[in-house]
């Protein structure tokens, strides 16, 4: 990495055991260590995070850094003890799943099991509506992890995730304010490619190119929404 980073902390929050909790600047992370950044992350999946150290993005809405420790704490420990990443993850998210449970989240979307949880009620402010017809929504990102899918991060669309309405992008609240026009820009790209039936791992791969560029060149990204309809 080039010599000119920086410190990526912003607080030091309650331990885990001996594994220090640390609150970072994640569009920092997304822009100069890994794109792939999601909501938290530890040494055996970012290798870029000390060994005794969990990172969790700076959340600009719900606190959800207590599911977010659960999650680390497990996978964390299987990994260290040489369980591959794509057995860990399950593992952990059925440990984050239960404490999402144990909180109410799930019984509060759905009534208590007797109903499947309503798209319409992860709405919290429609953005925009394009002439295209699209609508741009930020959502309640806890609400969506905790009944959709937990590993929701940043944003996604209907045509990837198969319970957002036809017709609509959703940027994740959780985004501060600074980083949801590159988020924006990434979902809007990917859509449209997928539209133009571009498979989703091609059509992802050039939105985290075309996004990565725009957080290292923002006074392009105006015009980079612009050509993706955004007007």
């Amino acid at each position: 990495m080039e010599n000119t980073l920086k410190n990526p902390y912003l607080r030091e929050v309650e331990p885990c055991g001996a594994i220090h909790v640390w609150i970072v600047d994640g569009g920092y992370v997304r822009g100069h260590l890994d794109e792939e950044f999601t909501n938290f992350g530890q040494h055996f999946r970012c290798p870029y995070i000390p060994t005794d150290e969990f990172w969790i993005d700076d959340e600009a809405e719900h606190d959800e850094r207590a599911f977010f420790v659960v999650h680390l704490k497990l996978e964390h420990q299987l990994m260290a003890a040489g369980m591959p990443y794509e057995r860990a993850i399950v593992l952990a998210d059925e440990a984050e799943r239960k404490a999402r449970r144990r909180a109410g989240d799930v019984a509060k979307a759905t009534h208590h099991g007797q109903q499947l949880p309503d798209a319409n009620a992860a709405h919290e402010r429609l953005w925009k509506k394009l002439e295209n017809g699209v609508s741009v929504w930020i959502v309640n990102g806890r609400f969506v992890r905790s009944v959709f899918d937990i590993d929701f991060t940043a944003g996604g669309h209907d045509h990837v995730y198969e319970f957002v309405p036809t017709g609509e992008v959703w940027i994740d609240d959780a985004i501060l304010e600074k980083e949801r026009g590159f988020v924006l820009l990434h979902e809007l790209h990917e859509r449209n490619r997928m539209a133009d039936a571009v498979p989703y791992s091609a059509a992802h791969a050039e939105s985290s190119h075309l996004e990565l560029r725009c957080r290292h060149h923002p006074d392009e990204l105006h015009d980079a929404l612009a050509a993706e309809g955004w007007a």
